[in-house]
């Protein structure tokens, strides 16, 4: 059963839409969770603020879509808790953690309205700025606002510097520039959002995947607020492996850089050869052999090597495409409805067959 049947299964009135077509009029707003337990009932509060002043104001309908990425702590106890003030609530607890692309794609697959607008739950994402991500949706007709650190002044240099790599190789060749230092907090028009659904891949890249639709698009810089509960999960090591995935799922730069590695290894070792002809022929100087030699070896055998690494990472992304296995189970799926303050609740296991 994939995720979507279930979903239907537990609660036929709250169906998401099918690819490729917009849902209902509204927002869903998709918050992944991840040990987010301490702070997630203010940030419940603060977006529930936010989207009780957009029903009053422009008469927007709404929810929330919750994804319990396989939470160790009691994050999905308490987002079963939530109340259901000012928009409905979705509660989708998937079978374990299969990491944030997985939980965005969950979310945008169980959105029930039109639009959908990511942000992360760890509160520095200001839920105040989603009035002006619908503004420029609603009032300037934009398909895709999306939300870019002002600065990242803050940050070590080791990691700025890393950032600034990491887009330049992504956007090396790239038809469509990948935005620099744009986030996952970004709001979808119906039609961006349809388009996103159609994209059939497994590995999958959301910055990416939005920038790459085209449409309308716009940014809008921010300061990302402190966090305040807890300590994120993307370490150093989680960071580097991300911007691998990234790289390889949305790009083929290192591809292409290996081959100029090649290239340029290749014209060093043809220019090395004409001088050492030059020094024995003419000068008659004999050139030392062993240590050229190893070097030359353990040069050459290092760049195959990251040659075979990067082409490795590719043929993992092809087998996994070719094994067709679903991007994620949902273990537990709730819907809590604003009008009532409780709504069709349930709870179904999925299994791979």
């Amino acid at each position: 059963m994939t995720p979507a049947a279930t979903s239907r299964a537990i609660a036929k009135d709250a169906a998401p839409p099918a690819p490729g077509e917009p849902g209902e009029p509204g927002l869903s707003i998709v918050i992944p969770l991840f040990n987010e337990a301490a702070g997630l009932p203010g940030l419940n509060q603060r977006v529930c603020e936010v989207l009780r002043r957009l029903r009053e104001t422009r008469g927007l309908r709404s929810e929330i879509v919750y994804v319990d990425d396989g939470s160790h702590d009691a994050t999905l106890a308490i987002a079963r808790a939530l109340p259901a003030s000012a928009a409905d609530v979705q509660i989708v607890a998937l079978s374990r953690n299969f990491g944030k692309e997985a939980a965005l794609l969950a979310g945008l697959d169980h959105a029930r309205l039109s639009a959908v607008l990511f942000m992360d739950g760890d509160g520095q994402h200001p839920p105040g700025l989603i009035d002006t991500l619908v503004a420029h949706w609603l009032d300037d007709g934009y398909d895709v606002v999306y939300t870019a650190k002002a600065n990242r002044e803050n940050e070590p240099l080791l990691r700025r510097l890393g950032v600034k790599t990491f887009y330049s190789m992504i956007n090396w060749g790239a038809r469509q520039k990948l935005p620099v230092d744009a986030g996952d907090f970004r709001l979808l028009s119906p039609r961006a959002a349809a388009a996103l659904r159609q994209l059939p891949e497994r590995n999958r890249f959301f910055k990416g995947l939005a920038s790459w639709i085209g449409f309308r698009q716009i940014r809008v810089d921010y300061e990302p607020a402190e966090r305040a509960h807890g300590s994120t999960a993307f370490q150093l090591r989680s960071l580097v492996g991300l911007s691998i995935e990234g790289l390889t799922s949305f790009s083929v730069a290192p591809l292409r850089l290996a081959s100029l590695l090649g290239l340029l290894l290749a014209a060093t070792a043809l220019l090395f050869g004409a001088i050492i002809l030059v020094q024995t022929l003419i000068y008659e100087e004999s050139v030392p052999g062993y240590p050229s030699l190893i070097v030359g070896l353990m040069v050459l055998g290092g760049v195959q090597l990251i040659m075979i690494g990067i082409m490795g990472e590719y043929i993992g992304k092809i087998l996994s495409e070719l094994k067709q296995r679903p991007v994620y189970f949902v273990a537990e799926h709730s819907v809590k409805a604003a009008q009532t303050g409780a709504g069709a609740t349930g709870t179904a296991q999925a299994a791979a067959e």
